[in-house]
């Protein structure tokens, strides 16, 4: 069966998402995307988009996507079979479809199941004073800002540096080197866009050499001194692995090496921003938190739930199938969009009210073999920050909103002003 025809119940109207996707990029639209969701799922569960593929809207149907073995993410193989072939061979873009994220079966198996439980129960306890101390030093920073200017940025402060601190810590990454991670990042992250610009493609391809570099220098001097940290382990583990072919194993550590460090930092900083957003603007909920700890981890699963680190992610259809009750051609590309699925009403009644004890149903971190291989630490950073945070200052507060970087794809927020 093939997409064609017209459908009950979805817009068959390619250009009637395009207004919808400017304003998602808009200034208004990043502080405040809810009735941007709400108008694209008014247009139907499965959306057409403007360059054929569609938008998904839906709780459920995004959900099937995420978890059915027939929904693919865009590999090399699909990449090669697309008509427009010249998009998909920036340099940038290259270098992100050799990490974990855009692999399928089974080369994604084999590189999972090589992985092991990445972050498990003893990991994450094993990580846990660190994290912490990364914490309380970040915060004694904050104080002091606060202390001395009576404002302080949250994010260049604490948001950005407790997601490179603890990866970095993991890897036994030299800490001066955060400040570059971070910024080639931050540029980087361009290429991930869902219709990047030639300015955006250049800016990333900028980053892709340096971030290149970087790895590879890191993996090279590691291996001249292994040591007993996480990345020396992954050396001797891929080395075994490609005995006698340096550079296959050199490849493999790179991908993974690379994959896991910037994966880890933007989509957690994010995180971080928006609890301290949402649980201090208004004070009752900072209240509650302290009068019921046990609700920390609810209270976490509802900024996940709320405001997701990324909008929207892709996947297309191993066959012929229909979704929602919309035929899908084999190769169609669609795209998840998590913040418009996490507030469908009928998945999440009254979904526009952010309830600490709401306990709801969110799609943030994925589902399926591409489940986020750092859920739990992400979770376990909020939960160190968030209990520290709400102790120290019960009186913080935010001097006014979020500002945001210009994307659709990977939320990024830039500054959060706060004061006591």
């Amino acid at each position: 069966m093939t997409a064609v025809g017209v459908i009950r119940g979805t817009t068959t109207d390619r250009r009637a998402v395009i207004p919808l996707l400017r304003r998602l990029r808009s200034d208004e639209g990043q502080a405040n995307p809810l009735p941007i969701w709400d108008e694209l799922r008014a247009l139907g569960e499965v959306v057409p988009a403007p360059w054929g593929g569609y938008f998904v809207t839906g709780f459920d149907a995004c959900n099937q996507i995420l978890r059915g073995r027939n929904w693919l993410v865009p590999d090399f193989a699909w990449q090669q079979r697309r008509p427009d072939m010249a998009r998909w061979q920036e340099p940038a873009t290259q270098e992100m479809t050799r990490t974990l994220s855009r692999l399928n079966p089974p080369e994604h198996t084999l590189r999972r199941r090589a992985l092991g439980n990445l972050f498990d129960r003893g990991t994450l306890d094993a990580m846990r004073p660190r994290i912490a101390a990364h914490v309380t030093e970040l915060l004694d920073r904050l104080d002091l800002q606060l202390r001395a200017h009576g404002e302080a940025d949250f994010v260049t402060t604490v948001g950005d540096r407790l997601p490179v601190r603890t990866v970095g810590d993991w890897l036994a990454i030299p800490a001066g080197h955060y400040p570059h991670i971070l910024d080639f990042t931050h540029r980087q992250v361009h290429a991930q866009e869902l219709i990047p610009t030639k300015s955006e493609l250049a800016v990333s391809g900028q980053a892709t050499l340096e971030m290149r570099a970087y790895f590879t220098g890191l993996i090279a001097d590691r291996r001249a001194h292994l040591g007993d940290d996480v990345l020396s382990d992954w050396i001797r583990y891929w080395d075994g692995q490609y005995p006698g072919d340096r550079a296959a194993a050199d490849q493999m550590l790179y991908d993974l090496t690379m994959f896991i460090t910037i994966a880890s930092l933007e989509t957690t900083a994010t995180l971080l921003t928006n609890a301290v957003w949402f649980l201090t603007q208004d004070p009752a909920r900072a209240d509650w938190l302290r009068g019921h700890p046990e609700d920390l981890d609810d209270a976490i699963e509802e900024v996940l739930r709320y405001d997701p680190p990324i909008h929207l992610n892709s996947r297309f259809a191993a066959d012929d199938t229909i979704l929602a009750g919309v035929p899908i051609a084999k190769d169609t590309t669609v795209h998840v969009l998590y913040g418009a699925a996490n507030h469908d009403p009928r998945r999440n009644p009254d979904p526009h009210l952010f309830d600490i004890r709401r306990r709801g149903a969110h799609l943030t971190f994925g589902g399926g073999v591409h489940y986020c291989l750092g859920s739990g630490l992400a979770r376990l950073e909020a939960r160190l920050l968030l209990a520290q945070l709400l102790e120290r200052f019960p009186t913080l507060r935010p001097t006014a909103g979020p500002t945001y970087a210009n994307r659709m794809v990977f939320r990024r927020i830039t500054s959060l002003k706060v004061t006591t």
